[in-house]
């Protein structure tokens, strides 16, 4: 060892103490940069993160803490941070962390839902959630205020905000079987959807919003016309059997259909929510505008077993109207039960018939309400009728047609309701006619005629039993003499018999006589002065000329 550096004491050399320059050691650093890469962390990620929010759901089904995200058309935005029951243990609630990019989703109109797999009458969706697991799905409108506690939907909105095409509005006394999503169709193509309904503020209709995708908005006109498509519509006429359908989905999940009625109508694009009526099938929906309508009371005095509400009511086979209610009265003076049935009916329905009606009634200075237009039509014979619309069913319908030599009816125009006079239907008529017939067919004397029978039927059997034990013997009897006789009268009428040669030869000189006749009459005809002086020699021949031999002379 180096004596100068390491001064010994006795056996043990001395330690030297160096002292370094600075005073930390280095190994503090390792900290201290971590520390700083932490809080750079810290610092992007709070640069980086976008608004909290919480959603409100009824279970958090498919959701996990921590893992589950939010996407909007499949793009991660945020994700699930939190979930918690509420304080009242009827719903649960989500935390959710945007991103910073997603800022603008914390707005009023953000709709957040599960996209988990669902099975329903609409279709089969969110089949990729069987791999990747469930999320939330988001769509933003275009609002600007801000709002950060939503309540989340259970099922994944029809319609999402952005999306070409236009809404329009229903009307219908019942949703039926409609529901949220139901396709609407256009000459039997999905155009659109319904995407939400609710009922009327005053209980007695329904409202449903339709969506129609663009380019085909454009076949929505004002004189469209929509009917419920859902189910089969099945008809039996002239040409058989129909059965029709948009498609298999309407059967199940149910359907709207719309189309433009025919001939001329205004085909201008209809605007944006606008208002349509929706009818209960197509024929209904292509009929004849309705126009204003007109209520009307019938008093019957019959039975109308088979008339219901919602039966038609025509007027010379067109349909005009229907049943809309069905009561019984009781008239104290008669002690009888009527029935008074009301319904609403459509004047303008009749089309050109009423328009000239109308154009009638004030070139003559009439009144050309349909009140006063009934009542001309009443005073020419025009009365209510129950008839029998199907013998299978003994469904009945209202009738109004004019009457010949109807009994005078009393109609006051001013009053209301209007009441329509009414006469027998006419199954009421077959039913007093089989009712006749059973009265006349009660007083024939059925039992004077059966015993007057059974003494005729006694007479003709001692009659035929006379027959058999006297004339049939005889008569058998006849017949065998007639027999002989024919048998002798053959064998006399024989060919090989004297009677037949004598008749041959006898025949032929009756023939030969019979010449000599025609010979002398013709002879007489020609030379009546035979009688007297006898029958003239024949004169000769005349001389042939010369150098001309006789024909009959030889050569």
């Amino acid at each position: 060892m180096n004596d100068e550096t390491a001064p010994v004491v006795g056996d043990l050399p001395q330690p030297t103490v160096r002292r370094r320059r600075f005073g930390a050691s280095l190994i503090w650093l390792v900290p201290v940069i971590a520390a700083a890469v932490g809080l750079s962390l810290a610092i992007n990620s709070w640069l980086q993160a976008g608004p909290q929010i919480t959603i409100s759901f009824q279970s958090a089904e498919g959701l996990d803490a921590g893992k589950t995200p939010v996407k909007y058309k499949n793009v991660v935005i945020g994700k699930v941070g939190k979930i918690r029951l509420s304080r009242d243990r009827s719903h649960v609630i989500v935390n959710v962390a945007l991103e910073k990019s997603a800022e603008g989703f914390a707005t009023a109109d953000t709709r957040f839902w599960v996209v988990r797999p669902r099975i329903g009458l609409g279709g089969i969706s969110g089949v990729g959630t069987l791999l990747s697991g469930a999320y939330i799905g988001a769509d933003v409108g275009n609002s600007k205020s801000p709002r950060y506690d939503f309540d989340g939907l259970e099922l994944p909105p029809a319609l999402t905000h952005g999306a070409p095409g236009r809404s329009f509005v229903l009307h219908s006394d019942d949703l039926g079987s409609l529901d949220i999503g139901s396709p609407v169709y256009y000459r039997h193509i999905q155009v659109g959807r319904v995407v939400s309904y609710h009922l009327d503020r005053d209980g007695k209709g329904v409202s449903l919003q339709i969506f129609v995708d663009g380019p085909n908005d454009q076949f929505v006109t004002r004189s469209s016309r929509f009917w419920n498509a859902s189910g089969v519509d099945v008809s039996l006429g002239v040409n058989g059997l129909k059965v029709n359908t948009q498609s298999l989905a309407t059967i199940l999940a149910g359907g709207v259909a719309f189309q433009d009625p025919r001939g001329p109508h205004d085909s201008t694009p209809a605007p944006e929510d606008s208002s349509y009526q929706l009818f209960g099938d197509r024929a209904t929906a292509m009929a004849p505008a309705n126009g204003p309508p007109q209520y009307i009371r019938m008093r019957f005095e019959q039975s109308v077993r088979g008339l219901a509400v919602d039966s038609p009511v025509e007027f010379l086979g067109i349909n005009i109207g229907k049943v809309v209610s069905v009561n019984l009265d009781y008239d104290a003076k008669t002690r009888h039960f009527p029935v008074l049935v009301g319904a609403v009916v459509y004047p303008q329905r009749l089309g050109s018939a009423y328009a000239k009606l109308e154009a009638q009634a004030k070139a003559q200075g009439r009144r050309s309400d349909p009140s006063s237009l009934l009542g001309r039509l009443v005073a020419h014979g025009l009365r209510a009728q129950a008839r029998t619309g199907s013998l299978l069913t003994g469904q009945l319908y209202v009738a109004l047609d004019f009457v010949p030599h109807p009994p005078r009816a009393a109609f006051d125009p001013a009053a209301r309701p209007l009441t329509i006079p009414t006469v027998p239907g006419s199954f009421d008529k077959l039913q007093e006619q089989l009712t006749e017939i059973v009265d006349k067919l009660d007083k024939v004397p059925f039992d004077s005629i059966g015993q007057h029978l059974d003494q005729s039927l006694a007479g003709l059997d001692a009659t035929l039993r006379q027959v058999n034990g006297e004339t049939l013997p005889q008569f058998n009897r006849t017949l065998r003499g007639v027999r002989k006789t024919m048998g002798a009268a053959d064998r006399t009428l024989s060919a090989d018999s004297p009677l037949q040669q004598n008749l041959d030869g006898t025949l032929q000189e009756l023939q030969r006589m019979a010449r000599s006749l025609r010979v002398l009459t013709d002879y007489l005809d020609g030379h009546p002065e035979a009688l007297i002086r006898g029958r003239r020699p024949d004169p000769a021949p005349p001389a042939a000329p010369a150098g001309k031999p006789n024909s009959g002379s030889k050569p």
